[in-house]
């Protein structure tokens, strides 16, 4: 049942992503969307699964942002090698920020990954032949998807990217939804609920939570290359803590524990940032106090008020139907 049940949270992802040209105007919006709920699920992994709250996560974003651009602009290579180098690029990354992070807990851990945030920041600020320094990477080409030569999809149009980027979204949170379906998720669930208990069974935690680190490193790498190529510019600002916030609200918004929660949440954070942005400067002072609304009486996030909703509908629902065939057997006897 279990399976069927994550099955259908595939279903829902895949669904979304075929709703957004319908209810989104802009190639690039919908684009935007999709790409940062492939890195909230990252973070989702990490901070919902593992139990660690990482604000390294622009780190692994920005990362394969530059391997990107980089790779693109200086190796000319097709999309899909670049898209695997920018996620190894993310890997590695976090592979050196969660060797040293595991080794502290709790407030320590946070701290760890905000001063490695602030260190790759001024790195790729200081790197000026390398990242663009302040200008960050310009210019950065979108080659088609293809193979050996051929050309399965073009990239030229926003919508087009947005197919390709559809594709690879419903993929990757496919794979992702195995992984926490399998012996590692559930372990990983483990260490998040009893770290002492599961180290007492015999896990390694430490190379548990490293693996967590490397593969939300790698989805988020991915993300970033995502839209480096989106943008055409892998920007400075994509590395720095700000990028690692967002992402974490919209973990948080959305809900932790489920990869359909980060669906949800990166796509109000990006819409509804885009339509408040309109509205009024600071808008991201009434996401704030979403934040806290959400801390205080929505602790499950936007999939957990769905769930509840969801909950109480279907009493109701199952009340009506059990006292249909009563009104109808005294119509009959009437």
């Amino acid at each position: 049942m279990k399976h069927i049940a994550h099955f259908r949270y595939t279903l829902l992802a895949a669904a979304v992503a075929l709703l957004l040209p319908l209810c989104v105007g802009s190639g690039t919006l919908a684009t935007e969307v999709l790409v940062f709920a492939l890195a909230a699920l990252g973070c989702n992994l990490l901070l919902g699964y593992t139990g660690l709250m990482s604000f390294g996560q622009g780190i692994f974003f920005g990362v394969g942002s530059y391997t990107a651009g980089v790779v693109l602009l200086q190796l000319k290579l097709p999309l899909l090698p670049t898209l695997v180098l920018a996620a190894a690029g993310g890997a590695v990354a976090a592979l050196l920020v969660g060797w040293f992070s595991i080794r502290q807990r709790g407030t320590y851990f946070v701290m760890l990954t905000l001063a490695f945030a602030q260190m790759f920041y001024f790195l790729a600020y200081t790197l000026k032949d390398v990242t663009g320094g302040d200008n960050g990477l310009l210019d950065i080409p979108r080659p088609p998807l293809s193979v050996f030569g051929a050309t399965l999809l073009p990239t030229t149009s926003s919508w087009q990217y947005y197919t390709v980027v559809a594709i690879l979204f419903v993929l990757v949170f496919w794979l992702l939804q195995r992984v926490v379906d399998s012996v590692l998720g559930r372990t990983l669930l483990a260490v998040r609920d009893n770290e002492a208990r599961a180290s007492a069974l015999g896990y390694d935690i430490r190379l548990l939570k490293l693996a967590a680190f490397v593969i939300s490193g790698a989805v988020t790498g991915l993300a970033g290359g995502l839209h480096a190529m989106m943008t055409g510019v892998a920007p400075l600002s994509n590395i720095e803590y700000h990028t690692s916030e967002s992402i974490l609200i919209m973990t948080v918004i959305g809900g932790t524990g489920n990869l359909f929660a980060s669906v949800l949440g990166a796509s109000f954070y990006v819409l509804a940032g885009n339509w408040l942005s309109t509205l009024w400067p600071r808008w991201l002072m009434l996401l704030g106090f979403l934040l806290i609304a959400v801390s205080l009486y929505m602790q499950k996030g936007l999939f957990g008020l769905a769930v509840k909703l969801m909950t109480l509908l279907r009493p109701a629902k199952a009340q009506a139907s059990d006292e249909a065939p009563k009104i109808n057997a005294k119509e009959k006897h009437s």
